[in-house]
């Protein structure tokens, strides 16, 4: 048992840290909001993850993975929507050309609206579709212990983007510098765009 949640932990780990979706979304909203931003993304994505987890318990993910149409929904939605997200970023990037001189200002980025983008961003994640049901029967197999591994994954997943909004947010000055800040922000749009794009063309 020891062995085979020390496993588990392994791959969530190596899942969890790689980058993707949920990490540019963290850091383009703390860069907006500040760490509060960040932290509720991170809340958000969780959450999203939260759900998947209690779908894959009680069987609904894997009716989902399995249902072409159902899935290729979930993939173009979420595919549109962090295109969208991306979008709104490179205009928030272009709009401050020609300020450089101005003193540096944070756009309000409300608590409830970080949340948001990061539940619907990994809801509208096929991978979680796929991934969850793939991954927590391996480890096992009653609605106790499916729930349990799963929400352990979530908090994994809450800390490491959390930590993500500290290190962001601890570099504000310096990443909210107008020039800084542009650039950075175009950089997270155009990730969001790329990755919204390759969900939207990857197969299973």
């Amino acid at each position: 048992m020891a062995a085979q949640l020390a496993a588990f932990l392994g791959v969530s780990a190596i899942v969890i840290v790689t980058p993707g979706p949920d990490t540019a979304l963290t850091i383009r909203n703390t860069l907006m909001g500040g760490r509060r931003a960040g932290i509720f993304t991170a809340i958000g994505v969780s959450s999203g993850q939260a759900t998947w987890t209690l779908a894959t318990a009680v069987g609904i993910a894997a009716l989902l993975a399995a249902s072409e149409p159902a899935f290729l929904a979930v993939k173009l939605l979420g595919s549109a929507y962090l295109v969208w997200l991306g979008l709104q970023a490179l205009a928030g990037a272009f709009r401050g050309r020609g300020r450089a001189n101005e003193a540096p200002t944070r756009r309000a980025l409300h608590r409830q609206t970080a949340a948001r983008q990061g539940l619907l961003s990994n809801l509208g994640n096929p991978k979680m579709a796929a991934f969850f049901p793939s991954l927590l029967p391996q480890f096992a197999h009653t609605f106790p212990s499916l729930l349990a591994l799963g929400l352990a994954f979530c908090l994994m997943t809450l800390v490491w983007l959390t930590a993500y909004a500290f290190a962001v947010a601890r570099a504000g000055d310096f990443l909210r510098r107008p020039r800084i800040r542009r650039v950075v922000e175009a950089v997270t749009g155009a990730v969001l765009i790329i990755l919204g794009l390759r969900v939207a063309t990857e197969t299973r």
